[in-house]
């Protein structure tokens, strides 16, 4: 069968946002430690941030392992539970961007970035699924 549907575009933007993720999560990290050394960083506040980082890292291996699973096997289901945690990896980077307790302009660049490239990714996502069904 040489109809092949998955999407190349796709695949490359999961790729992409692996390696923009490395990078987001290590300078977010380094932000907030640099935030909680600079500014006056309530202690009750710290650990939840620091806390939601994490958990956005560890949705974030599902999230990419199962797009591009879902897409290269093209299957909808995987791709459609990636679509899903990448909804929770959305409200966590706008948390980032606009909720956190100080919000520096390599914040916005940054999340900003992120929010465009989940945007991108998640209109391929619905494209690739209706090619599969």
């Amino acid at each position: 069968n040489s109809n092949q549907l998955s999407s190349v575009p796709l695949q490359i933007l999961f790729y992409v946002n692996g390696i923009y993720y490395i990078f987001y999560f290590l300078a977010t990290l380094a932000m907030i430690i640099y935030k909680s050394q600079v500014f006056s960083y309530p202690d009750e506040v710290l650990a939840p941030d620091l806390a939601l980082l994490f958990i956005m890292a560890i949705l974030e291996v599902p999230r990419l392992y199962l797009g591009s699973k879902g897409n290269l096997t093209e299957e909808e289901a995987p791709l459609g539970l990636s679509l899903v945690i990448t909804v929770g990896s959305v409200i966590l980077s706008a948390y980032f961007l606009v909720w956190q307790t100080y919000v520096l302009k390599a914040d916005v660049i940054i999340n900003a970035v992120l929010l465009f490239t989940y945007g991108l990714e998640s209109v391929l996502k619905v494209i690739a699924i209706a090619a599969f069904i």
